[in-house]
């Protein structure tokens, strides 16, 4: 089965679901609204976090056994009109509560990720203050690169296993990822480090909209592919393997990722031993794989 959806208009029904065949562990949906419309929001068995791509929302997020209580109210999240200006805002809901999504702004434009969870926590909201940016590489290694975590080590205390990220090249064209790396075992590896399970749920954006893209998915160091194609509004899914990805020249690109553990809350790479020797090259790249941990 493909790993790639090719865009199309989901009309707010999700994109990734629930026991997804590729990545059981993840859930993802798109959802756009128009001015004092509204979106309930529920996946029984997934903690998850809606994060404004653009626009702003008051965000209800209720406990879903209760008939009385009114539940936590998050005004005015999201400050920003797209994704290329600003950071994010966002408010994480814990397994077993439900979310109503109202927009406040002639439009809104909501992602929403999921993760595979059996525990709750709280109701939280990301400010954009709070989202913790780490960038790295170099327009000389084609590798230039900032993240804007979301759901991440600043705040693991307060969910599961989910992770969400923002991650855009720096610049007009360049490769992700990179060197490429895998996360799909739990494991001690022979030189102490750890190895852990993780899948992942990209969607795709280009800046200007008609750029475009390749991702990478392989699962041995000697392997050739598959290589997919990727424009705005592309999702990939991805169990396995070594995934890097690479903007064409001339186009700045954004994925939104949802990766979660099987297991672990912190994840850990192992690198492609071909390419391994270039986290030793790229500068500021052992910054961000630390931001992981």
């Amino acid at each position: 089965m493909s790993k790639h959806i090719p865009p199309f208009k989901n009309n707010n029904q999700p994109i990734v679901d629930v026991n997804d065949d590729v990545t059981p562990l993840c859930y993802f949906n798109q959802v756009y609204l128009n001015q004092n419309q509204k979106f309930e929001h529920k996946v029984e068995g997934y903690e998850s976090v809606i994060v404004l791509a653009g626009g702003t929302c008051r965000i209800t997020v209720i406990k879903d056994a209760s008939q009385t209580d009114t539940g936590v109210i998050f005004d005015n999240v999201g400050q920003r009109a797209t994704i290329w200006e600003g950071d994010p805002e966002s408010v994480y809901v814990p397994v077993g509560y439900r979310a109503i999504i109202e927009s406040l702004s002639k439009h809104a434009d909501i992602m929403i990720a999921g993760g595979r969870f059996d525990a709750s926590f709280e109701p939280f909201c990301v400010r954009a203050a709070n989202v913790d940016m780490v960038q790295y590489g170099s327009d000389d290694t084609k590798t230039h690169r900032k993240i804007k975590h979301i759901l991440g080590q600043s705040n693991a205390d307060k969910r599961g296993r989910l992770l969400v990220s923002e991650l855009f090249t720096v610049g007009a064209g360049g490769w992700s990822g990179f060197p490429p790396h895998k996360h799909d075992v739990d494991r001690v590896k022979d030189d102490g480090s750890n190895e852990t399970a993780f899948e992942e749920v990209y969607q795709f954006r280009f800046n200007p909209d008609i750029g475009f893209g390749a991702q990478f998915v392989y699962e041995h160091e000697d392997d050739f592919g598959p290589i997919y194609h990727v424009r705005t509004g592309s999702v990939i899914k991805i169990n396995k393997g070594y995934h890097p990805s690479v903007a064409a020249p001339g186009y700045e690109m954004y994925y939104f990722t949802v990766i979660v553990g099987k297991t672990s809350q912190s994840l850990s790479q192992h690198f492609d031993p071909h390419h391994a020797y270039q986290v030793e090259t790229i500068p500021g790249i052992k910054d961000m794989i630390a931001k992981f941990k």
